[in-house]
């Protein structure tokens, strides 16, 4: 098979640069692995912030299906359950669909496969009830089943705030949040929100274990003196959930397949695809956005599949240099106001990193 565009992820950033490349005229597959395309944008019920161009005030499962709308408007074909499982020379994507494995061949490749979710390793990591924060938030705001009654959640990052209150809203009791480092980690608006609804903070605590035979029954936390338990300071919890928001890190495996050069930015989740302003990878012809391209926020993810959009338009000649320099522009704008700031200084600093490779 043939197709001018492969698109590996159907969440905001490959259904963002989808929409940008099939209003050009441009043929677009779009693969994902899931039942339904969105990614995250259908686990966030929680209202988006900030501008106006950054969809503050709607929700994100919202955003999600406006556009799912657009790209259907636009004809763009998409493959569900269809995992991409390799990515070949002269920029061949091995699909794993209704079965069988297909082979299609693309004048461009846009990698926007993600981020997956950190472990801890501590003792009782392994018991039934011990989880990621995003899978709990897959099972409350995707499939309505909640994890359970009581819940420890390590990590005060956006996504362990978050996932905290809307395990609230679910009906689940949330006995604490656990942050190793001396300050919360999220914004100050998702953090008042949870401290609101009576949530207390443990600052400068780790959890020390899980308890518990066939699944989690408690979870024992102690304070940190320069990151050493303190021996005395153990809390103990009756619990049966224990949710690890310990951060993200870019699926960037099938880029490590196909040759990309990658670099480690810690700020950004880690190891990841090295890339030049325009998104395209060091080789020619792939591109990556969203957490693929490094750990970020929704509305910077549809911003860089915009921009991935744009690019792969221009190369492929559908786009004039002085139309695409201006579309990039605008999307450039749109994601320097995202990095700024005391959140977005370090996350600029970190992509500045990345860009200077020269792809």
């Amino acid at each position: 098979m043939r197709r001018e565009v492969v698109i590996i992820g159907g969440g905001p950033a490959g259904l963002s640069a989808a929409i940008e490349l099939a209003e050009t005229g441009a043929q677009v597959l779009l693969i994902d692995e899931n039942r339904q395309p969105g990614g995250q944008l259908f686990k966030q019920i929680h209202k988006f912030f900030g501008s106006r161009v950054h969809n503050a005030g709607i929700r994100g499962v919202d955003i999600g299906k406006k556009l799912l709308e657009e790209t259907e408007t636009l004809g763009v074909e998409v493959w569900l359950n269809s995992a991409a499982i390799g990515i070949f020379e002269e920029r061949r994507v091995a699909v794993l669909r209704n079965g069988e494995t297909v082979t299609v061949e693309a004048e461009a490749i846009l990698i926007c496969t993600g981020g997956a979710e950190n472990a801890l390793n501590f003792p009782g990591w392994t018991l039934p009830g011990v989880m990621g924060a995003g899978a709990a938030q897959t099972m409350v705001n995707v499939n309505h089943v909640l994890p359970g009654k009581n819940v420890l959640m390590v990590g005060s990052g956006n996504v362990g705030v978050i996932v905290t209150y809307q395990l609230l809203q679910a009906g689940a009791n949330v006995v604490g949040i656990v942050e190793a480092a001396p300050k919360i980690g999220a914004y100050g608006v998702h953090a008042a929100k949870v401290r609101r609804a009576g949530v207390p903070f443990y600052l400068n605590h780790t959890i020390i274990r899980a308890e518990g035979e066939s699944q989690v029954k408690r979870a024992v936390i102690a304070q940190l003196d320069q990151w050493t338990p303190i021996p005395g300071t153990e809390k103990a919890f009756d619990v049966d959930v224990v949710c690890i928001a310990a951060g993200l890190r870019p699926t960037s495996e099938l880029a490590w397949m196909a040759g990309v050069k990658h670099i480690f930015v810690p700020e950004l989740g880690g190891w990841m695809p090295q890339h030049s302003e325009n998104m395209q990878t060091s080789v020619k012809g792939i591109y990556v956005a969203g957490d693929t391209a490094g750990v970020e926020e929704a509305s910077t993810a549809m911003d860089e599949g915009r921009l991935a959009g744009i690019s792969i338009a221009e190369s492929l000649g559908y786009l004039t240099t002085k139309e695409s320099a201006d579309r990039q522009e605008e999307a450039r704008q749109r994601l320097m106001a995202l990095r700024m700031g005391p959140f977005g200084d370090k996350r600029r600093n970190a992509k500045d990193r990345i860009m200077g490779g020269g792809c």
